[in-house]
């Protein structure tokens, strides 16, 4: 394994993992305008068989097993195990969904089995992302669709641009990342995602945008709309991270600094703010 997916895979079966359980309704909610529109573009029908790639709590897993029914079959894979822990809890009985601890670069996956190969934010976090796509196409039929969405830049996704910009003079300036390291926004470039779908065997290639407006806090009022916004952000993302090891006093400059970030965000109930993804369809040749 290599030493970038090692950490991955500790990261998202530790605190990341854990973070996730814990908030998973609100982000599922958050993410589901997304994981939708990549549905609609891979028109999964009855009896098809879907690989769901780093699904998380299950929530889109589930939503494809509703479409292809109990004539199909939807698997869906994660590196970490306390995800898919709360996907087997919260999936049906009857559902024709299963889930499985695995890393879908290198998994054995049984050749030629799926029709389409899916993603709602899950295939960002390859550190060989074109070796993954070519191992993962080896699992599709001739003439299987891919259909994933991904993130666009940091620049352009308010649930890291408001926070990270309102603690500027807080917390020491940090190097940015390296754009194409493993992480949410090492799709954001749109010629590198097509460079890599190419480079794995892929034909058919399209790649748009799609962006949303999204709910990241709600509350019975706006004042704990904003509250729950930034305790979104305290646990979950960039922000968690960057906070883990500072002291109190700056813990809470930072959290007053991202709630008036929030405050100038519409919504009454809620905090609304800006999603900018890439909805990317391709298609495995038939020969």
């Amino acid at each position: 394994m290599a030493e970038e997916n090692f950490y991955q895979v500790a990261d998202w079966n530790g605190q990341s993992g854990e973070r996730w359980v814990a908030n998973q309704a609100r982000l599922d909610a958050m993410l589901a305008v997304f994981g939708q529109a990549a549905i609609e573009a891979a028109a999964p029908a009855i009896g098809e068989r879907v690989l769901d790639v780093g699904c998380g709590a299950g929530a889109s897993t589930l939503d494809l097993a509703a479409r292809v029914g109990a004539g199909g079959q939807v698997l869906g894979v994660d590196i970490s195990e306390p995800l898919i822990g709360r996907a087997r809890a919260l999936a049906p009985q009857d559902t024709p969904a299963l889930f499985q601890v695995a890393d879908a670069s290198s998994a054995e996956l049984p050749e030629g089995a799926f029709d389409i190969l899916f993603s709602r934010f899950g295939v960002m976090f390859f550190d060989n992302p074109t070796g993954a796509f070519a191992h993962m196409r080896r699992a599709l039929k001739p003439g299987g669709r891919v259909a994933f969405v991904c993130w666009r830049g940091m620049a352009e996704n308010d649930w890291v641009r408001l926070p990270m910009g309102a603690i500027k003079g807080i917390l020491p300036p940090t190097a940015p990342p390296d754009p194409e390291a493993p992480g949410p926004f090492s799709f954001g470039d749109r010629e590198r995602v097509a460079r890599i779908l190419t480079a794995a065997g892929f034909t058919d290639i399209a790649i748009a945008p799609f962006d949303a407006s999204i709910s990241f806090g709600e509350g019975r009022t706006r004042d704990a709309a904003i509250d729950d916004a930034v305790e979104m952000t305290l646990e979950v993302g960039p922000l968690s991270r960057a906070l883990a090891d500072q002291p109190d006093d700056i813990r809470a400059r930072a959290s007053a600094a991202v709630r008036a970030a929030f405050a100038d965000r519409p919504g009454e109930r809620s905090v609304m703010i800006d999603g900018a993804a890439w909805i990317v369809t391709a298609r495995k040749p038939v020969s």
